[in-house]
C-alpha cells in the first residue's frame, strides 16, 4: 500500500503566489510515485482570488483538498484546522508564499522512515530582512531560556510530522496559540534538516511589524510565566531602592547634611512608581485576557466550505474521522 503524505498549506490573499506553487507541488507529485500525497489548502479568509483558483485547480487535480473558513481566523488556527483534517500518514506543514522549498519534502519523508517523528526544516539563509531576522532570533532565544521547554531557534512551521504527533496535537484546543512552541512542548524524535530560504515568489508578506509583535506576546504568555516574575522582581527592586533612599533621607536629617529633593524628586519618584505599577498591570492584563477568552470555550474555526481530494475519497487505506471542536 501507498503510504499518503498529506501537506497543509495555510493560504491567506496569495492568488500571485499559487500557481507558482501548483507548479513545483506538481513536480513533488510526479516524482515521488511511490507515496500518494494530499494537498490540503486552508484558505483563511481571503479577499482576492485564492478561494476561485483553489476551486478551479481542484477541479482537475485530484490530490487537491481545501478548506475555506468562514472569515479570516489567523495563521496560527489555519495550521490547527489543516492539523485537524490531515488524512495522512505523515503530515507536512509549509507556507504558500514559495519561500519554503517543496522539493525538500522527499528529503524529510525519507528520515521519517527512518523513525523520527519531528523532521524540521532549519534555515540557513533567511530572506525576511536583517531587522526581522535579528527580531526572530532574539524572540526564541528569549522564549527559550525562560521556558523549560526547548524551542527550536531559526525554525518555523516548515516541517514533518508522524502521525502520533498530529494525534498529539489535535488534543491542544487553546484559542491562544503558538504553534511553534506547541511543536516544542510534544516532544517525540526530532530530526534537524537545513535549507536556504527563498525569495518571496510573488504577492507581498502579510506578517508586518506589530502581527509580529501580537504572535510574540501570544508566545510568552502562552508558554511562560516569566513576565509574571520579572514584574515581581521589578517591584522587589524599587521597594529595595525606595528603602536605601528612605535611609538616606534619614542619615542626612540626622547628621544635617544638605538635602537634595523638593518638587522635581518628588514628581520623578511618582512617575517612576506609577509606571512600573501600569507595567506590571499591562503584564497581568495580558494573562487575566488570555483566561478570560479561554473561558468562553468558542469553536477555533467556522468551515465554510471543505472539499477533499479525490486521492483521500479513494485511498489505500481508511483514515481515521476527525470532528471540528
Amino acid at each position: 500500500m501507498k503510504k499518503l503524505i498529506t501537506v497543509i498549506i495555510p493560504a491567506y490573499n496569495e492568488e500571485k503566489s499559487l500557481p507558482l506553487l501548483f507548479d513545483r507541488l506538481e513536480n513533488l507529485v510526479n516524482t515521488n510515485r511511490s507515496y500518494n500525497f494530499e494537498l490540503l489548502f486552508i484558505n483563511d479568509g481571503s479577499k482576492d482570488k485564492t478561494l476561485s483558483i483553489l476551486q478551479q485547480t481542484a477541479k482537475t487535480n485530484p490530490c487537491i483538498s481545501y478548506i475555506n473558513f468562514s472569515r479570516n481566523f489567523g495563521k496560527e488556527i489555519a495550521v490547527a484546522a489543516g492539523i485537524d483534517h490531515a488524512n495522512g500518514d505523515a503530515v507536512v506543514i509549509m507556507d504558500a508564499d514559495g519561500q519554503e522549498p517543496p522539493e525538500l519534502i522527499p528529503k524529510m519523508i525519507k528520515w521519517w522512515e527512518k523513525g523520527y517523528d519531528d523532521v524540521y526544516a532549519r534555515r540557513k539563509r533567511y530572506r525576511g530582512g536583517r531587522f526581522n531576522h535579528l527580531t526572530s532570533q532574539l524572540y526564541y532565544r528569549t522564549l527559550q531560556k525562560t521556558t523549560r521547554i526547548p524551542i527550536q531557534v531559526d525554525t518555523g512551521d516548515f516541517r514533518l510530522f508522524s502521525r502520533r504527533c498530529i494525534l498529539a496535537l489535535r488534543e491542544f484546543r487553546e484559542a491562544e496559540r503558538q504553534n511553534k512552541a506547541l511543536f516544542s512542548w510534544i516532544g517525540y524524535n526530532k530530526k534537524e534538516v537545513f535549507f536556504d530560504q527563498d525569495k518571496r515568489q510573488a504577492g507581498e508578506s502579510k506578517w508586518g511589524f506589530w502581527s509580529r509583535v501580537n504572535l510574540a506576546i501570544d508566545g510568552f504568555t502562552s508558554f511562560t510565566t516569566a513576565p509574571l516574575r520579572l514584574a515581581s522582581i521589578l517591584g522587589f527592586v524599587v521597594a529595595f531602592l525606595a528603602f536605601i533612599y528612605i535611609i538616606v533621607e534619614v542619615v542626612q536629617v540626622l547628621c544635617g547634611l544638605d538635602r537634595f529633593g523638593g518638587y522635581p524628586t518628588l514628581l520623578a519618584a511618582v512617575l517612576f512608581l506609577g509606571g512600573v505599577q501600569l507595567i506590571s498591570l499591562g503584564i497581568i492584563g495580558e494573562y487575566v485576557g488570555r483566561i478570560f477568552a479561554e473561558t468562553k470555550n468558542r469553536p477555533l474555526y467556522l468551515i465554510e466550505k471543505y472539499h477533499k481530494a479525490k486521492v483521500v475519497n479513494n485511498g489505500d487505506k481508511a483514515k481515521q474521522k476527525t470532528t471540528i471542536q
